[in-house]
């Protein structure tokens, strides 16, 4: 294995609420209230849709706003990693990774471990640079047991309410987390930073035709039927352990690139509104709260954009600037 590199979970594509167009000549977030799938193609228009975008929206009238998934490991912090992430802006590279305890810093004299103070206190992120980045891969589909897609959120709702969520889930099915069946389903809440709009985040449940009882005995009939045939959690959670130990930060050049385009736009820019709007008719939660905000003559504020982000899944939003 070669060393410094991180070895990641395999990824078959992405989950964001948002995309990145191009406006007056630059490249801008703009904020959506659904789920997105998309490839690892991006083309000039973005990022291209991966089939499984279509196939779960197939015969829905309302927009994607919950989806099916299983997680690949029963260790909460393998299946979502979070930390406290410095990129450079031009080059999308890691500079600082920490916990708000200590932290890896790109330095002249090399990598070094240095004390966190988290983005707060930290002289070196002046400006907001230094943020809260969370990566959730989840599988959806049982095409490939051992692929993933990810979500990448810089927003304190979506990292909070998921790190609960999934140290919940562990503890009350016996550490069987690989094996529950979950979904991602999308919020919308006001804060006083958002004047009372909503703003969106990335939510962990149980599949919602289920009871706990219901989702505790099937996980507990997968985990027997795996065992039986072999299946071996234990070494998979300690082979994704040592391939995240094994480099210095997690996210390549590539991947930083895409997270500053998507969470770190250029000063003065600011992420747009969707391009279709919300209809009065047959609205979910999250739809009602937006039309109400409108109808109000309240303004629009940041939701989370695509890639993965917003108070969960990937762009900044108005809990995010706080």
């Amino acid at each position: 294995m070669l060393k410094g590199l991180a070895i990641t979970p395999p990824v078959l594509g992405r989950i964001s609420i948002g995309k990145v167009i191009e406006k007056n000549g630059k490249r801008l977030p703009e904020k959506d209230d659904q789920f997105t799938l998309t490839s690892q193609v991006q083309g000039r228009d973005g990022w291209l849709l991966h089939p499984l975008n279509d196939e779960l929206r197939q015969g829905k009238e309302e927009k994607l706003r919950s989806i099916p998934v299983r997680l690949l490991f029963n260790e909460p912090e393998l299946n979502f990693r979070a930390d406290y992430t410095l990129f450079d802006r031009q080059s999308g590279r890691p500079v600082c990774v920490g916990n708000g305890e200590t932290c890896k810093r790109v330095t002249q004299d090399g990598m070094q471990s240095l004390p966190c103070p988290s983005p707060d206190a930290c002289s070196l992120t002046k400006g907001g640079a230094c943020k809260p980045y969370g990566r959730l891969n989840v599988a959806i589909g049982d095409e490939d047991p051992l692929g993933s897609f990810v979500f990448r959120t810089t927003g304190f709702n979506s990292i909070r309410t998921l790190a609960a969520r999934l140290q919940y889930f562990q503890a009350i099915s016996g550490n069987r987390l690989a094996c529950l069946p979950l979904e991602l389903r999308l919020r919308g809440k006001s804060t006083r930073q958002s004047h009372g709009t909503p703003i969106f985040y990335v939510d962990l449940t149980l599949r919602r035709e289920m009871s706990v009882e219901e989702a505790l005995l099937a996980a507990k009939q997968l985990d027997d039927t795996r065992q039986s045939a072999g299946f071996d959690q234990t070494a998979l959670d300690n082979a994704a352990r040592c391939g995240l130990g094994n480099g210095a930060f997690e996210d390549s050049e590539e991947d930083g690139g895409a997270v500053i385009e998507e969470f770190f736009p250029a000063a003065g820019d600011h992420p747009t509104q969707p391009s279709a709007a919300v209809r009065p008719h047959h609205l979910t939660l999250s739809e009602k709260l937006e039309h109400q905000a409108k109808q109000h003559g309240q303004p629009n504020h940041l939701t989370e954009t695509a890639h993965s982000v917003a108070s969960a899944i990937t762009t900044t939003t108005p809990e995010e600037a706080s």
